[in-house]
């Protein structure tokens, strides 16, 4: 086996993901710091066969792809992999890949956490507490989520956890909105299939897990938390972009909504003077809603795993272009001189 290189910023998740590449002595793994000069980067990634994860200002674009003729392969390094750009990749016969389904616990138990805090003014209590006493505690009288019905938005791995969750443990609905997957399949899985308006006007808690695409791209907007129940809870831990954030702080503001939970913005972090940070019945977090100690070691092994399985010639198990197989395996025997195993 000839020498395969990944290139990567800085570090991996967990240190476990060097420790399984180490281990074969075919592949070479090449570290960037941050810093890095853009000659250092871009001579490390014209040699590439792998990029884990990548880093602004050196994304996976087309324009990246055309300066690494060895490039066979672009991994992020969670579930989304708005950081690539599918379609290049796939005209160009370059993998992309993610680690979907490895942190789906710490995603779900996040979003149940911020139904459960905002439901029972954990949150409002909290902020009241620490800033005045003008207030009694009748105020802060909180709504018990058993019995009620959660709409999930992407009924994927995360979705169908989460609806496992709060079926199992709170005896609630779940209803189901996703276009790629069949009633019967989201019965399977423990929902119920429903179209995205339906879902708006019945959910008591919205919970968007679906991943930023051009179809996705402003699918919460005015129109939307229009359309949802008064009272309802709208949280996602998806991707910035997904849900509009002015349209949004105007539902709270009118009390249409009776709040939200984000864990996703459309500049990461958001600005301290950002609307939404001023409600009392926001509760925010800055994009770790997959980030524990068990998830981070899942998604870098994971990744490791993949790559080895990926820099043999062999599809791996969670390639999110397969249109890409018949392009990719010219690009392959072209860059390696190996043939794939299927």
């Amino acid at each position: 086996m000839t020498t395969r290189r990944i290139v990567f910023f800085e570090r991996w998740a967990d240190p476990i993901a060097e420790e399984v590449l180490t281990k074969e002595t075919w592949i070479e793994l090449v570290r960037l710091p941050y810093e890095a000069k853009p000659d250092e980067v871009w001579r490390a990634l014209e040699g590439a066969h792998g990029y884990q994860w990548p880093r602004a200002p050196y994304l996976g674009t087309r324009e990246l792809i055309a300066r690494c003729p060895n490039l066979l392969a672009m991994s992020a390094q969670g579930a989304g992999y708005d950081m690539i750009d599918p379609v290049a990749c796939t005209e160009a016969g370059v993998l992309v890949v993610n680690q979907t389904g490895l942190g789906r616990e710490a995603v779900a138990e996040h979003v149940v956490g911020m139904i459960l805090s905002l439901a029972k003014q954990m949150v409002q209590s909290d902020r009241a507490l620490r800033r005045d006493r003008n207030w009694e505690r009748l105020q802060f009288t909180g709504d018990e989520i058993s019995g009620k019905t959660i709409g999930i938005v992407g009924f994927g791995n995360i979705g169908t956890r989460l609806g496992e969750i709060c079926r199992l443990a709170f005896n609630m609905n779940v209803l189901a909105f996703d276009p790629y997957l069949s009633a019967e399949e989201i019965t399977a899985r423990g929902g119920a299939k429903t179209d995205f308006d339906t879902l708006l006007s019945t959910a008591d808690f919205v919970s968007v897990n679906c991943p930023l695409t051009p179809e996705t791209r402003d699918m919460f907007n005015q129109g939307s938390f229009a359309k949802m129940k008064p009272g309802a809870i709208f949280v996602t831990t998806a991707r910035g972009g997904i849900h509009g954030e002015t349209s949004l702080a105007q539902f709270l503001a009118n009390g249409h909504l009776a709040g939200a939970g984000l864990d996703v913005w459309t500049e990461e972090p958001p600005p301290l003077n950002h609307p939404l940070l001023a409600f009392d019945n926001v509760v925010v977090t800055p994009h770790n809603a997959g980030v524990t100690k068990q998830a981070y070691r899942a998604l870098a092994e994971g990744a490791a795993l993949q790559w080895i399985e990926i820099l043999k010639g062999h599809r791996p198990p969670r390639l999110q272009n397969p249109d890409v197989w018949p392009r990719y395996q010219e690009r392959y025997k072209a860059v390696t001189g190996g043939a794939l195993v299927e």
